[in-house]
C-alpha cells in the first residue's frame, strides 16, 4: 500500500454565516492523482486554500508530508506547488522572467532557476517563447506557462485547480501529458476540474464535494457502478445524480 502524503482530518472554514467546508476529511497516496470535484460555491476552492496554507482552518487538521498545516505552515509549503484557476503571472515579463522571479520566490538560486526555469520551458513546449513577453501569449500557452511556474522548486504535492480551462485541444493534451510524467515520477497531485473526462482519465480516486462536505469518495470505475454500468455511465452522470441538475452561478 502507497504511503499517505496528505491527510486532511474533519476540516471545517465558514465565512460569517456560511458554512464553507463542513467536516471534510480524506487521505492522498504518494505519487496519485486525486480528484476534487463539485459545482461551483462546493467547497473545492476553500479546501485547497487550507490545504495549501493561505487560509487557517477553524476546525480540524490536515498533514501534508508528516507536517501539520495549522501548526507547521512553512514546512509544508516548501513541499507544494501551486497551479491556481486565475493565472498567476506578470504579463509585461518574458515567460523566462516570470519562472525566474518564482524561482526565487521559492528560495532558489539564481542559477538554480534559470536551469528549472529552462527545463520547465522546454517541458512545456515553450523554449522558443522564453523570451517572449507573457501579454502576447494565446490562452494555452499562459496556461502551460502558469502550470511551468507550479513546478519550480521541485515540489512534492502539486495542487491543480481548473489546469486546462478555456483552452485548445492541442495544449490540453500536453497539459494531460504533463501530469501523467510527473505522476510516473513519483509526484502527488491534488486535481480539480469541471470536465469529468479529464478526472476519469487521471484521477485514480475522485472526492465529489457539495455544500462543503464530501457526497461521494471512490475510483471512477467504482463510482460509476454505482449507478449503472460502469462501460455505459459516465462520471458526468455520477456527478448529476449526487450534486443535482439545478445551476450553480
Amino acid at each position: 500500500m502507497p504511503e499517505a502524503f496528505l491527510t486532511a482530518e474533519n476540516l471545517h472554514k465558514s465565512f460569517n454565516d456560511h458554512k464553507a467546508v463542513n467536516g471534510i476529511s480524506f487521505t492522498i497516496y504518494q505519487g496519485e492523482i486525486f480528484g476534487l470535484l463539485g459545482p461551483n460555491g462546493a467547497g473545492k476552492t476553500t479546501t485547497i486554500r487550507m490545504l495549501s496554507t493561505i487560509l487557517v482552518p477553524d476546525r480540524g487538521d490536515a498533514t501534508i508530508g508528516g507536517h501539520s498545516v495549522r501548526h507547521y505552515a512553512d514546512a509544508v509549503r516548501r513541499l507544494i506547488g501551486v497551479c491556481p484557476q486565475e493565472l498567476a503571472l506578470y504579463p509585461d515579463l518574458s515567460a523566462l522572467d516570470n519562472l525566474l522571479f518564482f524561482g526565487r520566490m521559492v528560495g532558489l538560486n539564481g542559477s538554480e532557476a534559470k536551469a528549472q526555469a529552462m527545463a520547465n520551458l522546454e517541458a512545456m513546449g515553450l523554449i522558443d517563447r522564453a523570451r517572449g513577453k507573457v501579454d502576447k501569449f494565446s490562452g494555452g500557452m499562459k496556461r502551460r506557462i502558469n502550470l511551468a511556474i507550479a513546478l519550480m522548486g521541485h515540489p512534492q504535492l502539486l495542487f491543480l485547480d481548473e489546469p486546462t480551462v478555456g483552452i485548445d485541444p492541442q495544449s490540453r493534451n500536453m497539459i494531460y501529458e504533463t501530469i501523467e510524467g510527473l505522476r510516473d515520477g513519483g509526484m502527488t497531485i491534488l486535481y480539480t476540474t469541471h470536465y469529468m473526462e479529464e478526472a476519469d482519465r487521471l484521477c485514480s480516486r475522485v472526492a465529489i464535494v457539495d455544500g462543503g462536505r464530501i457526497v461521494a469518495l471512490d475510483t471512477p470505475y467504482g463510482l460509476k457502478s454505482k449507478i449503472g454500468p460502469p462501460e455505459q455511465v459516465s462520471l458526468e452522470d455520477v456527478f448529476l445524480k449526487l450534486t443535482g441538475r439545478g445551476l450553480r452561478d
